[in-house]
């Protein structure tokens, strides 16, 4: 596991508390519930960093590719930290990276990364990233 990222490699941190239904038959967390950690992860970071209102902003983020690669197991009672950073930020567009980090380990148990194209909510249509947004998005590259 030592080539898996470590929390050094993420700029900020949400940390969650697995919950009793997160762990599927086999005994951890199912591959689901790690896509709902990275949403929750992204958007609390927009919301209390960069200002979005996930009720009213005429401008929200919506993913449009996703991927996920698991390294080691997670499971009920753990408590997880997912690391958030910037890859690749574009003037619609941003890509995330993401570090779930079980516990007190250092690397990552798993890595993911999502897009976030930027529309106008009214229409659909793909337009720049509101200022406030990208200015707290640039911290995290």
């Amino acid at each position: 596991m030592a080539d898996h990222p470590t929390r050094r490699d993420y700029p900020w941190h949400c940390v969650l508390l697995t919950r009793w239904m997160d762990n599927d038959i086999y005994g951890h967390v199912n591959n689901v519930t790690y896509y709902s950690y990275f949403d929750t992860a992204a958007n609390r970071y927009l919301i209390e960093h960069g200002g979005l209102d996930i009720q009213n902003a005429p401008v929200v983020g919506f993913v449009v590719t996703s991927h996920c690669d698991y390294h080691a197991p997670v499971a009920f009672p753990d408590t997880v930290s997912i690391g958030l950073r910037v890859d690749k930020l574009g003037t619609r567009s941003v890509t995330y990276g993401f570090g779930v980090f079980r516990n007190d380990e250092d690397t990552a148990a798993a890595t993911a990364s999502f897009t976030h194209v930027f529309v106008e909510r009214a229409s659909g249509k793909a337009v720049a990233i509101p200022d406030s947004i990208r200015t707290a998005l640039d911290d995290l590259t």
